[in-house]
């Protein structure tokens, strides 16, 4: 209403400018366009041809049929289709998929593409690394059954001459759609395909994805795979990949797929995308989400394309030194676990050390899984320990070092690129509940932030010569989203003045001044306000706090007399996702939660947690998200060499030429500040904190 206000001379103008004009002289006349009598035998044969039963219906329902062998042949039709096709089944017939094999067939394809105004495209590749795949071939799809192949790398084991359109031929028909702004490029986790034409000097522009479509429908529901989303809405199975992968019971990679499974398999993936895309499109709108995806999903396809491409370095030296101190210590911690159990046992076996445990220590807690093997999971070690039996922490201990050892150390070595020296993690865009990004092959969101062995690793990710390691998080953005959500004026005033909210916390729950707060009172009101958001019990927190059930549970009575908003909201919340089945984050991310309701009291008692920590856990992600939007249109937009190269939960990474370290990273921060706007007015401000070093280490 504001802008209106404010702008209203400019309103005015915008709705002249778009009136159309309806005293402008015609060409022709108004009855020249007047409607001509039809041939309806000729129409309805066209709408059958084309499988387009409902206008067919209308058309026959208005106008009846005047042919009588017409009308027996589509009673005969429909009789065939309702015997053979499950109603709810969408047909998938491949009886129009093409191969393209030469360019003039290449380029009547993209004639149509380029009439048709959007195409469902999907990259084959010889790996699963976008990063380190190369282009095998590639399809596309214009309507329903009618899509193409073009092989461009097959290989044949008998080293027979394959009949296929050379790459550069490719790169140069495609090249000019692909970077079409007017045309859609649809694709199922097109992110992968961004990065394999990227290589190849193809960029994209104007993008759908039918994954990150779903997941904004249905979050929490299903996954968002093709073979999974083809099931779900067109009661289609997809041929498997590793079906055609397979010849004579030896696994290949796609470049040495036969050409008719190959246009079989890669045809189907667009055809079902663009089926996907046409029904997901209409639900987005339908269920007033589109606005959602536009915004945040859509355009981080590209954010993360890049991050993806540029990758990280990682200093290998400074790994292998890190492996060699690792596996030291993991000697020196066997050598105490067998002092204690007098005995030398593989501590990497669960079934060995569950009988070391339970059979010759004879310690508590000792339960047996399906397999007949004692369970030796993290749950049951850390019940030991918190019980003071010094074996599971040693064993806790081991498994910690083990982890950074083989993970972090040697599996950061192996993930190296030898192209470009540095690792390229795979960040997930639509496999968390809540919005979250994660990064996989390798998974960097996991190293230990705490510990020193943690900060050991960090220091083995490295700027390029020239550039620093700057890292940009949001300060508290859980306790600050909410603040917001939940309404809470001493915990908003308190943001607001940047006072320190876990000492505030302290002097309330344990009734002491400013100057009594110590760094261990301050360090367990850390705890019970993060603890809170993830919905603790006096027993967690008890068991965190290494404190009574009592005790922890009258810290909790306080923490919720004080604020009385955060126990409103966690109740309303929890009542309205019984009723509704999902609960929304501020920003309007649709988050579903199926066990809300269920009859088993365990499940639906996590599941309440989850419904709680869903709209603050996710409202955090969709605020990196949009962070991270913005700051790529502003780097792009500035033409800066600064890259954005990770996403850990609330933090950034950058790799900034020394050149723009002065005056980037400030601007970043303050673009992270306010980067709800103009989506999302927060009733609290947003603190970004900036760090600057060698390593990503020292940037913390």
């Amino acid at each position: 209403r504001g802008t209106l206000e404010n702008n209203k001379k400019l309103a005015l103008i915008s709705k002249e400018l778009v009136t159309l004009r309806d005293d402008v002289e015609l060409p022709i006349s108004i009855d020249d366009l007047s409607f001509k009598p039809l041939d309806i035998n000729k129409l309805i044969n066209f709408l059958d041809d084309m499988e387009f039963s409902r206008i067919k219906k209308q058309i026959i329902s208005k106008y009846g049929i005047k042919n009588t062998s017409l009308e027996v042949k589509l009673e005969a039709s429909k009789n065939k289709k309702e015997k053979i096709i499950n109603p709810k089944r969408e047909s998938i017939s491949k009886r129009n998929y093409q191969l393209v094999t030469n360019i003039k067939l290449l380029e009547d394809w993209i004639k149509l593409v380029t009439r048709k105004g959007f195409v469902a495209i999907d990259c084959e590749t010889d790996s699963l690394s976008a990063v380190e795949a190369k282009i095998v071939g590639f399809s596309m799809s214009l309507e329903n059954s009618r899509s193409c192949y073009i092989p461009l790398a097959h290989k044949s084991l008998n080293n027979e001459k394959i009949e296929q359109i050379r790459i550069e031929d490719f790169i140069r028909v495609i090249k000019p759609i692909m970077e079409d702004q007017s045309i859609i490029k649809i694709g199922q986790n097109l992110k992968y395909d961004l990065i394999v034409l990227k290589k190849i000097g193809i960029s994209c522009e104007n993008l759908d994805d039918t994954m990150l479509m779903s997941y904004v429908l249905s979050a929490g529901n299903h996954g968002h795979g093709l073979d999974e989303l083809s099931i779900k809405y067109l009661g289609h199975e997809s041929i498997k990949f590793s079906d055609v992968t397979k010849i004579e019971k030896k696994k290949v990679t796609f470049d040495f797929v036969p050409l008719d499974k190959a246009l079989n398999y890669a045809a189907e993936d667009s055809d079902i995308t663009l089926r996907l895309w046409e029904i997901l499109r209409n639900k987005l709108i339908n269920e007033k989400l589109y606005f959602f995806y536009f915004y945040i999903e859509k355009p981080l396809i590209k954010v993360i394309t890049e991050m993806e491409i540029s990758g990280i370095k990682i200093d290998i030296d400074n790994l292998k030194d890190l492996s060699e101190k690792f596996k030291k210590k993991i000697i020196e911690i066997e050598e105490s676990i067998f002092l204690i159990s007098k005995e030398k046992f593989n501590v990497g076996s669960p079934k060995q050390l569950g009988e070391i445990l339970f059979q010759k220590l004879s310690l508590p807690n000792g339960k047996k899984g399906k397999s007949g093997n004692y369970q030796t999971d993290v749950s049951v070690l850390e019940k030991l320990k918190n019980e003071k039996i010094p074996i599971a922490g040693k064993i806790l201990e081991w498994r910690q070092f083990n982890k950074l050892l083989t993970t972090y150390c040697e599996g950061l070595i192996a993930r190296e690129n030898l192209l470009t020296s540095r690792i390229h993690t795979s960040f997930g865009m639509a496999s968390t509940n809540t919005g979250r990004l994660s990064s996989n092959a390798p998974n960097l969101q996991n190293i230990p932030i705490k510990t020193q062995e943690g900060k050991e690793i960090r220091r083995a990710f490295v700027a390029d010569i020239g550039y620093k390691i700057v890292s940009i998080d949001y300060s508290q953005i859980e306790l600050r989203i909410l603040a917001h959500v939940a309404k809470i004026q001493s915990l908003q005033d308190g943001f607001r003045k940047n006072h320190d909210i876990h000492s505030l916390t302290a002097m309330d729950v344990f009734q002491v001044d400013k100057e009594s707060v110590t760094e261990e009172l301050r360090r367990k009101a850390k705890t019970i306000n993060f603890g809170i958001i993830y919905g603790i019990s006096p027993f967690g927190l008890a068991n965190q706090l290494d404190i009574s059930n009592t005790e922890a549970k009258d810290y909790i009575d306080k923490y919720f007399n004080k604020y009385p908003g955060i126990r409103k909201y966690m109740t309303e919340t929890v009542e309205n996702c019984k009723e509704n089945g999902f609960v929304k984050t501020p920003f309007g991310r649709k988050i579903s939660i199926p066990l809300i309701n269920d009859k088993i009291v365990a499940r639906r008692n996590f599941a309440e947690r989850s419904a709680i920590n869903a709209p603050i856990q996710g409202g955090a992600a969709d605020m990196i998200k949009r962070s991270m939007i913005k700051v790529s249109n502003y780097l792009e937009k500035e033409k800066l060499k600064t890259k954005m190269l990770l996403q850990v939960h609330d933090e950034l990474i950058f790799e900034i030429p020394e050149n723009e370290i002065s005056f980037v990273p400030k601007k970043i921060a303050k673009i992270m500040e306010n980067a709800s706007e103009p989506i999302l007015s927060l009733s609290v401000p947003l603190k970004a904190d900036i760090g600057i070093g060698l390593s990503w280490a020292d940037a913390h």
